[in-house]
Order: C-alpha cells, then structure tokens, then sequence
C-alpha cells in the first residue's frame, strides 16, 4: 500500500484534488473532518483541552469551535498545546483507519497540516496543493464566510507554500492554468512503479 498525503494552505484546493483521488477509487481519510468529530468524542483530547483552557470550552459534548479559533488563531503557544493534544489522538486514529483499508493499493489524507503535526513519518509521498494567495483568500472568504482577517491569521499559523513544496514529493499547481485531473493521473503514474 502507498500512503499519500495531500495538503496545501487554506483555499488551495487540497479538497477539490482530493475528490480527484477518490474518482480514482482511492480512500481519502479527511484529518479536518476526523479531527472535529474526535474534539467531541475523544474522552482524552476533552479532558486536555478543559485542563488547558476551562470547561466553558465544551457546551455540552461538543467542542465549541469558534471559541477554541479565537483562543488558538492570533496565539502560537495557544496553538501548539492545541496540536501538540489532537494530532498525536488524530494519528492513532488514522493508522486504524488505514489498517482496514490493506486491500487498497492506494490510500491518501487530506490535512492542512499534514508537516506541522508530524504526519509525513506516517505516509511514502506527500503532495502539496498551490494556488495564489489571492486566489486561496477568495475561495475561503466564500466557502467559509470568513473576513480575510480571519483567513490571513488562519493562514498563518500554517507553514508556508514554499517550505512545503520544499518537504513535498509532488507539486500540485491550482491556478486555473494546469488540469487538475491531468497533474493527478501524473503523479499516479509515477507512483504506479511502488506498489
């Protein structure tokens, strides 16, 4: 089996290329997606989070997400106790997902922060999504109903384009000039040769 990572900077188009993988009839674990229903499932990262940031945290059994983004965006060390609780819960939680997909050849996650949590050590190759930062700023402002103050903090707090291209195995360009499908069936044909 080859484990794929795909990320890129918000608005990128990490997601729109991920579909592109499960056309191709390959699992895409969403580690954003997982990660929100382990904040309010997880009796572990729970507990961390109250202990670090007080009960009024959790309204209920969920996690109240606006308060943690305002808590973690605009406060590095904020969001490195964040991380440094859901990302090694989140990594368990893939590698058992992983373990009931052996039959595929190709498995692939979806993450925003696939580097800064440490998940590259889990995975063969590892893709970064590019797009113009303008172009990101648009998409999420849309999609998301942000300011583009909140998209720029956001954005922020995430390595770099250019220092993820420099870790990554392939480069995926989402600026409206280069075929999406096109650059994905590439980079399956190169990794056709490992598995």
């Amino acid at each position: 089996m080859i484990k794929l990572g795909v990320t890129g900077g918000i608005g990128s188009g990490k997601s729109v290329v991920c579909d592109v993988f499960r056309l191709h009839d390959i699992p895409v674990f969403d580690a954003d997606r997982e990660a929100k229903k382990l904040n309010d499932t997880s009796p572990v990262i729970r507990e961390k989070l109250i202990n670090n940031f007080g009960p009024d945290l959790y309204q209920g059994n969920k996690l109240d997400r606006k308060k943690l983004a305002n808590l973690i965006f605009n406060n590095a060390e904020n969001l490195r106790i964040t991380n440094a609780i859901i990302h090694p819960e989140l990594a368990k939680y893939f590698e058992k997902w992983v373990d009931q997909r052996k039959h595929h050849a190709v498995i692939a996650i979806d993450a925003a922060v696939l580097y800064e949590a440490g998940f590259q050590s889990l995975l063969d190759k590892t893709i970064v999504v590019m797009a113009p930062l303008e172009t990101r700023i648009e998409r999420a402002a849309k999609r998301d109903r942000l300011s583009k103050e909140q998209i720029t903090a956001r954005a922020n707090s995430q390595m770099n384009d250019e220092e993820k291209a420099g870790l990554a195995d392939f480069i995926i360009r989402n600026d409206g000039r280069h075929s999406l499908l096109e650059q994905v069936a590439q980079i399956l044909q190169d990794i056709s040769t490992l598995y």
